[in-house]
Order: C-alpha cells, then sequence, then structure tokens
C-alpha cells in the first residue's frame, strides 16, 4: 500500500515525543505513565495524539509498543518501528535509550524537507553502528515513504549486494561523479549512457575515496563535507557498567585478603608490603 509522507508539524511533534519519552525514562519515570502524560503536551490538531493512545493501550497489554508503531505504519515509518522493535528485543543489546534519540533525530532531520541520500546514509549507519541487522533493516528502510520508486528498487538490491560489494562502491556507481569521469574523453554522446543517479557529485567523490575503507569512514567524511546528520553514539557509558562503588571496594578487600592467605600458605608472606612508607611494625 502506497504511503505518504506527513506534515511538517507531526514530524516536530514527533521529535518532542522521542525526546520527552527518553528524558522522563532516564528520570524513572514508568512509560505508562509517560504515555499518558505527554498526550496533553502535544498539538491537538495532529495525528500523534491518536498515535500515542493506541501505544498506551499497546503497552499496558503487551509491555512494548513496537508492535503497535508498526500496525500505524500510515503513521510512523516502518524504519521507526523496526529501530524499535531492536531496542525492545529481550536478547539485543541495542538500548531503548539510543533508539530514542535515534528517532528524534531523524524526526528533526524530516522535519527539515530531507533529502534522501541524507536519509538514507543516516538510517543505514544506525544499522551498520548498531548491528540491527541489514536483511530487516534495508526492508524497512525501502517502505519508507520518502524514498522515489528508484530508491526502493536500489535500497533492496543491497541485501543481496552489500556483502559482495562494498557500500562505498554502490555508492560512487550511483552518483553524479561515476558519470561524470567515465564521460571524460569522451563525445557528448555518452551522457546517453547514464544508468541510475541517487547521489550528487560530491558524494560521489567522497564514497570514491572511502572504497576500500571501514563504511564508517563513508559516513563520518560525508557528515563533515556536506553535514549529513550524524548518528548518536550510544547512551550507555563506562561508568554505568562498572559496579557499585561500595560493592567494587568491598571485592577489592577480599581480593587483597585471597593474595594475604595464598603468600602466607607458601611461607611467602612479606607483611612489610603492607605497610605505609616510613611506618613500622607496632608502630600507631
Amino acid at each position: 500500500m502506497s504511503r505518504l509522507p506527513l506534515e511538517r508539524e507531526e514530524y516536530i511533534e514527533q521529535e518532542y515525543f522521542f525526546r520527552v519519552y527518553r528524558e522522563r525514562l532516564l528520570e524513572s519515570v514508568p512509560s505508562q505513565e509517560i504515555l499518558q502524560t505527554i498526550h496533553e503536551e502535544l498539538l491537538a490538531t495532529t495525528r500523534l495524539p491518536m498515535a500515542i493512545d493506541f501505544l498506551r493501550a499497546e503497552i499496558l497489554h503487551h509491555g512494548r509498543i513496537s508492535g503497535a508503531m508498526a500496525r500505524l505504519a500510515h503513521y510512523f515509518a516502518p524504519f521507526q518501528a523496526f529501530v524499535i522493535r531492536c531496542s525492545e528485543d529481550d536478547e539485543s543489546r541495542f538500548e531503548q535509550l539510543t533508539a530514542l534519540r535515534i528517532l528524534e533525530l531523524e524526526a528533526r532531520y524530516r522535519g527539515s524537507s530531507p533529502g534522501m541520500a541524507g536519509l538514507f546514509i543516516y538510517q543505514l549507519e544506525c544499522i551498520a553502528r548498531n548491528r540491527l541487522g541489514y536483511a530487516d533493516g534495508l526492508k524497512a528502510m525501502s517502505e519508507d515513504p520518502l524514498y522515489g520508486d528508484d530508491w526502493r528498487r536500489w535500497i533492496l538490491r543491497l541485501q543481496s549486494e552489500l556483502g559482495t560489494l562494498e557500500l562505498a562502491e554502490m555508492v560512487f556507481r550511483v552518483s553524479e561523479h561515476f558519470y561524470s569521469r567515465r564521460a571524460a574523453g569522451r563525445s557528448k554522446s555518452a551522457d546517453g549512457e547514464r544508468g541510475l543517479v541517487l547521489f550528487g557529485e560530491q558524494e560521489g567523490r567522497i564514497a570514491r575515496a572511502n572504497i576500500g575503507r571501514d563504511p564508517l569512514y563513508l559516513f563520518a567524511a560525508l557528515q563533515r563535507h556536506l553535514g549529513y546528520p550524524s548518528v548518536p553514539k550510544s547512551v550507555v557509558s563506562d561508568e554505568s557498567e562498572r559496579l557499585p562503588k561500595g560493592l567494587e571496594a568491598r571485592l577489592q578487600k577480599m581480593e587483597q585478603k585471597l593474595k594475604i592467605l595464598e603468600a602466607e600458605t607458601k611461607g611467602g608472606l612479606d607483611l612489610s608490603r603492607f605497610y605505609k612508607p616510613g611506618e613500622q611494625p607496632g608502630d600507631g
């Protein structure tokens, strides 16, 4: 079924929704409460409040919202539902906070007259950086209403070719730069041999320069030189992965005691190792 892009005000409200949802989760507010209270904050002239009512009913019954987003395909793009579904997967290490930040920035880009090339690179980097799976991810991308028919067919081709050819080479081959180089030194009739062109001259130059390199370098170069939207990194910091300070200190003490017992058992215990500098046995 053909879908149409939403009005700009819908994407503005989506950006606000994804941002506030993420911020309130960080404050330990339950999702059900977030979906209930944010309903009153959104523009009543948009369709988002009705969509959130459906999300709230879904989370009350199933504890997740990705299923409801998928059923609201006329409102939420398939890629948006795909990202949330990956974050709700019990076996995935992809955090919901990261997913919401990704969709917040994507909604902002959608609301600013986005180029299809920029949207494609952003979505693909989200998949690559977070290891969400190319097969399902590219299928969801191909169903996005912002892409034209040529884009949809090319994205679906990537499912079978992305393991054989490099991404940078594939981008280069459907760029303006590829055909301008091929036509150099030929007659003007060479223009008749042009095939599919999805990327511009500059994108093609950058892609050609990144053939043989990590795809993340291609994404970064497009962001630096052409202002393509940046994909947010994981919101989980190294600090959050550490043990609580109290537990970590107790484990360190236990480890020290085990070392002392092991040394005593072997008859090689040297108590001077545990004195402070200048301290003698019996001091204190």
